[in-house]
């Protein structure tokens, strides 16, 4: 890649840990313009992908795309086609559209793998869209629990509720979580064409419990050891506003979440949890929550 591997809010955290000349290296050899063919077989075998996009107020938002395997494949090195539509509710489902950025994590939890990578909608036909490709690379199994994604075509049209704070059955989707998505994009991501100011999309997991609701409504969790990438954290240092996707796997109930971040040091948050190196607190600030729909259910293991 020609560009820097590394945006600034990265690189600022990077020199931060004291490992700026190591990532700089690793950044070269692991994040690539193009998918590697494993990669693109990886893709074609799953019912679902999750996404980050931003609305027409560059706020970022966590959703996904869902169909039978084989509904996302690589016709070439360089691009995604995923033929599939926004679920009803999405908050972003005007933002599936020709050239807006995109960020695509492709998880397969039964067996620990996830790849992640960032582009460009350069088309929109035929009743799919086709990303081109920015950034593309593999992320570690940490803190993924096993379950299997099966695609069931459902029927149900989607029960859509929102406001700007969590009600009742969202609390209870936060308390019994053990897993969340994260979406957050670098301020120039609508306009800029270097593949590292892009959106991005991660995978956030642990204990059932670990994400804990305040009296204020806001919502603290744990930051655990990772790659030392920091794409979202890098991204966060140059924009605060960000999405969360929780998902009930046991009913396929989604959980959208427009919030605004701030990252926590100090021993008392984050002796709260055991292993954290830092605390993401979230305020909520809006709401979409989808029952019905969604044309997946989870199987454990």
């Amino acid at each position: 890649m020609n560009a820097p591997a590394w945006h600034a809010g990265e690189q600022e955290l990077h020199r931060g840990q004291g490992i700026a000349a190591r990532m700089a290296e690793v950044g070269t050899r692991v994040l690539r313009d193009h998918m590697p063919e494993q990669h693109r077989a990886f893709f074609a075998e799953l019912p679902v992908v999750y996404a980050g996009l931003v609305d027409g107020s560059g706020q970022p938002w966590a959703s996904l795309l869902a169909g039978a395997p084989g509904f996302v494949s690589s016709p070439t090195p360089q691009a995604l086609r995923i033929e599939a539509r926004a679920q009803q509710g999405d908050p972003v489902g005007a933002s599936w559209r020709e050239g807006a950025p995109v960020a695509l994590l492709g998880l397969q939890a039964e067996t620990g793998r996830r790849n992640r990578m960032n582009g460009r909608i350069v088309a929109d036909r035929d009743g799919a869209f086709e990303v081109a490709v920015g950034q593309s690379f593999g992320n570690c199994p940490k803190y993924i629990h096993p379950r299997r994604a099966v695609h069931v075509p459902s029927e149900a049209p989607g029960e859509v509720t929102t406001g700007d704070r969590l009600d009742e059955a969202a609390l209870r989707i936060v308390r019994g979580a053990d897993t969340f998505f994260i979406a957050s994009a670098h301020p120039e991501a609508a306009r800029s064409r270097n593949s590292a100011e892009g959106v991005d999309v991660s995978h956030r997991g642990g204990p059932a419990g670990f994400v804990r609701v305040q009296a204020d409504g806001a919502l603290l969790a744990p930051d655990y050891p990772g790659n030392m990438f920091f794409n979202t954290l890098g991204n966060l240092q140059l924009e605060p506003r960000c999405g969360l996707l929780l998902l009930d796997f046991r009913s396929g109930e989604r959980l959208h979440l427009a919030c605004r971040a701030s990252l926590l040091t100090d021993a008392a948050h984050i002796g709260q949890w055991a292993g954290a190196l830092r605390v993401l607190r979230f305020q909520v600030e809006r709401m979409v929550r989808v029952a019905q729909g969604l044309p997946l259910r989870w199987q454990q293991g």
